[in-house]
């Protein structure tokens, strides 16, 4: 399975988009990640690189 991540850190970002072309290629989960580029903890990241 085929799993995809996304991190927008912009109010004005969608994460629609990035998600759509995710699952154009293939990806069947997705975990996205809300928040500016300085914050050290990605919660979506842990849980895609966990996921089994």
């Amino acid at each position: 399975m085929k799993i995809g991540y996304v991190r927008v850190s912009k109010q004005e970002q969608h994460e629609m988009l990035q998600i759509d072309a995710l699952k154009e290629a293939g990806c069947e989960k997705c975990f996205l990640d809300k928040m500016t580029g300085s914050k050290a903890e990605r919660k979506g990241l842990d849980e895609a690189l966990a996921f089994d």
